[in-house]
Parts: structure tokens; sequence; C-alpha cells
């Protein structure tokens, strides 16, 4: 299984960051980010999105 991102809706605060540098992969929804592309990472940065979350909401799920 490849690696993919997750978004932990209860650390989440909203701030749209990873949306902003990754939008093939994340959006907001309900005022908190949602994986809507999880295979999309190769088309933006997946790891600045993580790397730069505010609160640690993002990390990834899988891989080897």
């Amino acid at each position: 299984m490849p690696k993919r991102p997750v978004v932990d809706a209860e650390l989440c605060i909203g701030c749209g960051h990873c949306a902003e540098v990754c939008p093939q992969v994340f959006a907001l929804e309900d005022e908190k980010s949602q994986v809507i592309g999880p295979d999309n990472c190769g088309s933006c940065s997946c790891l600045e999105a993580i790397d730069t979350c505010p609160v640690q909401a993002i990390s990834w799920e899988g891989g080897a």
C-alpha cells in the first residue's frame, strides 16, 4: 500500500494552508481539512503540507 496523507480532524484548526499548498489533495469541508485526492501527491507537495501544518494534524498512512 502506498503512503497516503491523512488528516486528524480532532487536531485540525481549519487554517486552510494544506489546501493552498496542495489543492489537488486537500480541501476545507465543514471548517476542517479533508483529503480529497490521496493519490495526487505527485502533482503537488504533500510533504510541504504535512511539514507546515501549524498543529501537526496531517501525517502519512501506509507505505513500506
